[in-house]
């Protein structure tokens, strides 16, 4: 990596100067964080496993015309994606009561939402990514309302299959977290999905048992982190048994309050 341009990191990968125009390398990094990295850990193997799960996951959408920023992997801890201008919101889609929602609203966590509700908020780490309303994206020009549109379709669209995927292997999609970019072909502009689809950015509940497959058995000091994400990998089919990283050792925390 140390001959490539460094173009971007954030809490979880790196982006890379692609191999060719318009593309960039995105690397996954081992680091697991929560509450804005106020909470941090490097779990060996994470990211291999991430990058799998989400290459598989973006492969699937691709093939169903939803339009997404991934190409191809390259190995096992990077992929080739196009580059995308990213639109600074994060949107969240929830099925069922958990996290924030839960505790914001007083409702028990497990509890299924009458319809499902789509969440915006504002990527700005430094701010804590407050949740923000169409009217504050409109109003500040974060995304202009055809956009929106197209946002909020295509997350229903991408809830639908996760749903769809999931449940045909025992798990219950409970909520997760995508981005979009502006992603330019001449003068064309078009919307599609970018970043990553992995447990780190969606709860997963086994429908048999609601033991946690994602990223809230580390930011709630449950261990098993990597066993979990194995897990899904598995239900999957995406990994033998024999490319499943294995913890060096025991998981660290923090004593961290849930938010």
């Amino acid at each position: 990596m140390h001959h490539r341009r460094r173009i971007y990191e954030g809490k979880a990968k790196i982006i890379f100067e692609g191999p060719e125009p318009g593309t960039y390398i995105q690397f996954f990094k081992d680091n697991a964080t929560a509450f804005n990295a106020k909470k941090h850990e490097v779990i060996d193997g994470k990211g291999v496993l991430n990058n799998r799960i989400s290459e598989y996951i973006f492969t699937q959408l691709n093939r169903l015309g939803i339009p997404t920023h991934f190409i191809r992997r390259l190995n096992m801890r990077e992929q080739i994606i196009r580059s995308v201008e990213i639109i600074p919101l994060e949107v969240v889609l929830r099925n069922v009561a958990a996290g924030s929602l839960a505790k914001r609203l007083g409702i028990q966590e497990g509890t299924p939402l009458p319809c499902s509700v789509i969440e915006f908020y504002y990527k700005k780490d430094e701010l804590d990514d407050p949740m923000v309303s169409e009217e504050h994206i409109a109003a500040f020009g974060w995304a202009s309302p055809q956009e929106l549109e197209e946002i909020k379709a295509l997350s229903v669209r991408i809830n639908d299959f996760l749903s769809g995927l999931f449940l045909a292997v025992g798990i219950q999609l409970i909520d997760f977290k995508i981005e979009f970019g502006r992603l330019w072909e001449g003068d064309m502009m078009s919307v599609v999905l970018a970043d990553e689809i992995s447990p780190d950015s969606a709860r997963l509940w086994d429908i048999a048992t609601d033991e946690r497959l994602d990223k809230d058995r580390f930011r709630r000091n449950m261990g098993g982190l990597i066993e979990a994400y194995q897990e899904v990998a598995r239900r999957l089919g995406i990994m033998n048994e024999n490319e499943l990283p294995r913890p060096k050792g025991p998981v660290l925390v923090n004593n961290v309050s849930v938010l």
